[in-house]
């Protein structure tokens, strides 16, 4: 399967990258010249600002809730695993409608607050400076449900002698989650880290979507890499430079996923 669906793409990927749509072999070339594309630069700021805004996030609420939770009843746990897990159940299409309704003043539950935010119009609220926010947001609300239960079921795994000795040992709850329970999920933390960093320079549903809502008006096109490198592929008919495009986020995504793996030691036997 990973051949079939992962490796095999990939270097298909890769074959397309540096050839032509003849088939030639070119080098860079397709990667110059989709790098000079106009699109190109902000299309990738866009994707680090949302991921610096949404990893940050990720790590605070994922961690802070699941280490609240582990101190709860096994029922009490159990229902709020539950709730923060239930929009983990909308798929992507269906998530983004409810967020821009959830983002029109007038008709959103959060009316008030987008008035006090000075939002009148949905326009207002999608500002190019507001989308990594919103995207963010977003990618919050779907994905951090199925984090905390990752992280909780490693916070299972601490073998209860190891509590025990700290509570003898004079810590309350606030010492015990930092310096003993967080120190020994740290390799979870860093796998969510390199599986979430890979998936946000993959954003596109989102950003598609909204474009497609505001008929491009308050989102283009092209704002994210994968929506440049479809627009690329199927409006420009090149799929040449599309697969140059998804190269680029291979390598970025290995490249940090590299460091975090040999900074962290993740694959040390304890």
């Amino acid at each position: 399967m990973l051949v079939l669906v992962g490796i095999a793409p990939a270097a298909y990927a890769l074959k397309l990258a540096f050839t032509s749509i003849a088939g030639r072999f070119t080098g860079f070339t397709n990667f110059i010249n989709t790098y000079h594309d106009f699109r190109f630069i902000p299309a990738f700021e866009h994707v680090a600002e949302f991921i610096a805004i949404w990893l940050t996030a990720l790590i605070v609420i994922v961690i802070g809730v699941s280490l609240v939770i582990h101190t709860l009843s096994s029922r009490m746990g159990a229902v709020v695993r539950f709730l923060f897990y239930l929009p983990a159940a909308f798929a992507g299409s269906a998530g983004v409608l409810v967020w821009l309704f959830m983002l029109q003043p007038g008709l959103s539950p959060w009316n008030l607050v987008l008035s006090v935010l000075g939002h009148r119009t949905l326009g207002a609220s999608l500002t190019p400076s507001n989308l990594p926010i919103v995207f963010a947001l977003i990618a919050l609300w779907t994905g951090a449900g199925a984090w905390i239960l990752v992280i909780h079921g490693a916070l299972n795994n601490i073998p209860q002698d190891v509590l025990e000795a700290a509570a003898l040992d004079g810590a309350g709850p606030v010492q015990t989650a930092l310096r003993v329970k967080l120190p020994l999920i740290k390799k979870w933390v860093v796998y969510m880290l390199i599986v979430s960093f890979a998936g946000g320079t993959q954003l596109f549903a989102e950003p598609e979507l909204f474009s497609q809502a505001t008929h491009g008006i308050l989102v283009g096109d092209a704002w994210s890499p994968n929506q440049l490198a479809t627009s690329l592929a199927f409006l420009n008919d090149n799929f040449n430079y599309a697969a140059a495009i998804s190269i680029d986020l291979l390598v970025i995504a290995l490249v940090c996923a590299g460091l975090l793996v040999f900074r962290t030691n993740l694959f040390r036997e304890d």
